[in-house]
């Protein structure tokens, strides 16, 4: 089930990067992220006889995937290419070479860590049995779930007020949620699939158990890598001084109350 449910996305994802290549730019990859891993847990219910276990993490995956995915989608329409893309591929006047790094460090990358990540999502769905009730302690995985979704979609929802506003052109963003931790956003993406994992552990704990890189890999790349990290260089290249002051006094991933000054 993981090579079709593989095969599927890569197919996919080639389309897209042949789109790439006649737009010459990238940035709407962004938005396939959440997406491909809500259309892949959908598609990981193909083969199963659906009952109350499978159609539960099929739902958290969908809720988190689409939603997020709708939200990059529509940032990306209005605003247009992501800069850091530019950083990473050659100059799209030079097709060819433009084309080949895009299609390996961007959609042939992108399409390994989708299913890195989602792997718990597939495997519990598959591993599931048709008449498995939803074991109590998976409540604490969705309990989980849904603080994350809070962090998402209110901290998302929170920076794009800040930013509608002209008032706030130059200033960086420290109300609500962004209070409290510099990534609300971030962090509410790893406690989803956190809870994802533990939701799907409880269900099929001897095939889940082997999917923990999926959770592990998410959470460096959100603190380390692509994004607490890189965010956090642009900020300071361009806040300068007032990031400073703000780093100093938030918590920079696990909300925290901030401190004084």
């Amino acid at each position: 089930m993981l090579l079709e449910n593989a095969v599927w996305l890569f197919a996919a994802l080639d389309v897209l990067w042949l789109l790439a290549v006649a737009r010459r730019e990238v940035s709407f990859i962004d938005s396939v992220w959440g997406l491909a891993m809500a259309g892949l847990a959908l598609l990981s219910l193909r083969d199963v006889r659906l009952g109350a276990a499978p159609m539960l993490l099929a739902f958290l995956a969908a809720v988190w995937g689409v939603r997020l995915g709708v939200h990059l989608l529509r940032r990306y329409l209005r605003h247009g290419e992501d800069t850091r893309y530019r950083e990473i591929l050659p100059d799209p006047a030079n097709l060819p070479a433009f084309a080949v790094t895009a299609l390996w460090k961007v959609f042939l990358l992108q399409g390994i860590l989708i299913m890195l990540v989602s792997s718990p999502v597939q495997v519990g769905i598959v591993a599931s049995e048709y008449d498995q009730r939803v074991p109590g302690l998976a409540w604490i995985g969705v309990a989980l779930w849904a603080v994350g979704m809070f962090f998402e979609v209110v901290g998302d929802w929170q920076l794009a007020r800040f930013k509608a506003d002209p008032g706030n052109s130059g200033k960086v963003m420290y109300r609500g949620l962004w209070r409290y931790t510099r990534h609300p956003n971030y962090f509410g993406d790893a406690c989803v699939w956190w809870g994802i994992w533990l939701t799907a552990m409880t269900i099929a704990p001897e095939t889940v158990v082997w999917t923990l890189p999926g959770p592990l890999f998410l959470t460096f790349t959100l603190v380390r890598w692509s994004g607490a990290a890189m965010t956090e260089r642009g900020m300071r290249a361009k806040y300068g001084d007032a990031f400073a002051a703000y780093v100093r006094r938030t918590p920079a991933f696990v909300p925290w109350f901030p401190k004084a000054g």
